[in-house]
């Protein structure tokens, strides 16, 4: 058996059940500019007892195929991430 990849990002979607939308960011040189980039991408993972939220820092990692889209798993929430576009008295009151 080969070695389980893992990765780290961000939970950006909770909207399906039992299935996160993790966003991964890595940076990358270009080979003859030598410019680094941030690449980004998403990958569907598999959340058994749906107990993470949008803005959640967890780790995954690869499996078998699950569904059509689906081959990662959350095996851990590193950081309880905070909402994101939510709605407080300050965001309300400050247009006049």
């Amino acid at each position: 058996m080969g070695r389980k990849i893992e990765k780290t990002g961000v939970v950006v979607s909770d909207k399906m059940d039992k299935t996160r939308v993790v966003m991964v960011e890595y940076t990358t040189h270009h080979p003859l500019y030598k410019k680094t980039t941030r690449k980004r991408k998403k990958f569907y993972a598999h959340d058994q007892e749906n107990v993470t939220k949008v803005g959640d820092v967890v780790k995954i990692i690869q499996t078998r195929p699950l569904s059509k889209l689906k081959r990662w798993e959350i095996i851990e929430v590193m950081e309880k991430g905070s909402k994101k576009n939510g709605t407080t008295s300050d965001n309300v009151n400050s247009s006049g």
